[in-house]
């Protein structure tokens, strides 16, 4: 069986926000809602773009890509100290 123990209360009151603080919250609550939106809206587009391509019967690359282009890479000089 559990034994229960006691927690003890915390105490505290709430303040209400005044002058500078209240602005910077304000100012980070818009610039969530603003970030957060930019974000909606760039899903927006690549939905839009995925669903284009689906519609227009696009297949994915067969080759698969690489970031290095085939053949020697470039010779480089070394820095001088």
């Amino acid at each position: 069986m559990e034994t229960v123990e006691d927690k003890d209360r915390v105490e505290f009151q709430i303040q209400p926000l005044r002058g500078a603080r209240l602005v910077g919250e304000v100012a980070g609550g818009v610039g969530r809602a603003l970030g957060l939106t930019l974000f909606w809206g760039l899903e927006i587009v690549r939905d839009s773009y995925f669903r284009l391509l689906d519609r227009l019967n696009v297949r994915p690359r067969r080759k698969r890509a690489s970031a290095f282009p085939p053949g020697q890479p470039k010779k480089r000089k070394a820095p001088a100290r």
